[in-house]
């Protein structure tokens, strides 16, 4: 039986997998990687010029909320401007859940 906090867990992971399952919230998780407190503006310009992707500000505003959800995305206001931040945490707690294998000499 799996108690309240393995019920918890697996929601988590499953938010996790769920972020993770597109290809634009996980070139805007590569972005905040590479420089970390990017505004919806920095993200929506890089996302255009480096990939070729021209989704609409609401459009990345709704793939940043889903990566918020997951826990992968943490997020600052400054004046009138959020910053978005990389949370390497939940990917971290997956991988806590299957080591790695040792490998038979």
């Amino acid at each position: 039986m799996i108690g309240k906090a393995g019920l918890a867990y697996d929601r988590r992971v499953a938010d996790v997998f769920r972020a993770l399952d597109d290809r634009t919230r996980r070139i805007i998780l590569d972005l905040l990687v590479e420089r970390d407190g990017r505004s919806l503006f920095e993200i929506c310009g890089a996302l255009t010029t480096r990939y070729g992707l021209s989704s609409s500000r609401q459009a990345i505003s709704q793939h940043l909320a889903v990566l918020e959800e997951a826990g992968l995305v943490r997020t600052e206001r400054q004046g009138r401007t959020k910053l978005h931040h990389f949370d390497p945490g939940p990917l971290a707690e997956i991988a806590r859940r299957w080591p790695e294998r040792k490998q038979d000499p």
